[in-house]
């Protein structure tokens, strides 16, 4: 194995979940460029471009087909390329997501997400259900400083993304939220009582700011529980190596089955975003432009997957989104 595929398989191993050999005491920065224990600050490595759609669209797994030979002509005209998913002729995944939060969403307030997804073959859950924590801001400075790692055990992984989304009341541009992650598996989370927010204070260090006192619980967002229906559309290709998945999915209500919102998305990774040439990111962008106006009366300006359930019962908490 040469030095470099040795290198390519460390980051691979790293990229996939590693144990925390030092666990963080505070989520404050002490520095420009560290955590308070010293490690170095996160930096986004994703690009994740979404158009979030009308659900009323969306009655069958053929309405996301219909929408992917959109965005294929849309590539075509853009000489970007595109790779059919070969499980775009499948039938979609299946996952449950739950959000929790304090009564008063306290932690969506503040620029925090909480959830929990697990997915579904056959009518039947399979693996280890996702926890995902976020801190979600339009200031990349505030998303890098704050410190998500879990003290935990077991393995987490970390995901700093770059969110674009359309402008929030007019078709044609774009703005930009970050999005700094943590996920793990919740068999690495051995506490007993994951509803108590002193549980999770002890387990997601940055939010003890806004803890209130020993005692509190957060519960399930709205009592609303999301069928998320997702079908992978396939690859858009923009050249010098930059090609992006891209998928379809609708969020619906569980038992009730009413649709809240859709969304395509594409993302694309890489080591620094410096790295990625400049006409590849022109590309892209004008891609991403491009195809809302080519699917602009499919789109929901202003709204946001998550925002969509916090609002389930009318509550209009502040977002930061």
């Amino acid at each position: 194995m040469s030095k470099k595929d040795r290198h390519k398989q460390k980051k691979d191993l790293q990229d996939k979940g590693h144990k925390t050999s030092k666990q963080p005491d505070s989520p404050m920065v002490v520095s420009g460029s560290a955590y308070a224990d010293g490690t170095p600050l996160d930096r986004v490595q994703y690009l994740e471009a979404k158009l979030i759609l009308k659900p009323d669209r969306f009655t069958s797994v053929q309405s996301f087909r219909d929408f992917g030979k959109i965005v294929k002509s849309t590539a075509k005209r853009l000489d970007v390329g595109f790779i059919e998913d070969r499980e775009a002729g499948l039938r979609p995944e299946v996952r449950e997501i739950l959000f929790g939060d304090t009564p008063d969403f306290r932690l969506y307030n503040n620029a925090f997400i909480l959830r929990r997804r697990i997915s579904y073959v056959d009518g039947f859950p399979v693996g280890d259900p996702e926890i995902v924590f976020k801190f979600r801001h339009p200031d990349e400075q505030k998303a890098m400083a704050m410190d998500v790692r879990p003290k935990i055990a077991g393995k987490y992984r970390i995901k700093f993304k770059a969110e674009a989304l359309p402008l929030k009341d007019e078709v044609g541009g774009y703005r930009v939220l970050y999005s700094h992650n943590c996920q793990f598996g919740i068999s690495q989370m051995h506490d007993a009582d994951r509803t108590s927010m002193a549980t999770l204070v002890r387990v997601f260090p940055a939010l003890a700011a806004i803890k209130k006192d020993d005692g509190e619980k957060i519960s399930l967002v709205n009592e609303g529980i999301v069928e998320e229906v997702l079908l992978p559309l396939g690859q858009l290709d923009f050249g010098k190596g930059v090609v992006a998945k891209c998928d379809i999915g609708l969020w619906r209500t569980r038992g009730e089955h009413k649709s809240l919102v859709g969304e395509f998305a594409f993302q694309v990774k890489f080591d620094r975003k410096e790295d990625v040439a400049e006409k590849q990111k022109k590309l892209a962008a004008q891609f991403y432009v491009t195809l809302q106006e080519d699917v602009q009366d499919w789109l929901a300006l202003g709204v946001t997957k998550t925002g969509m359930v916090y609002r389930l019962k009318g509550n209009e908490p502040q977002s930061h989104e």
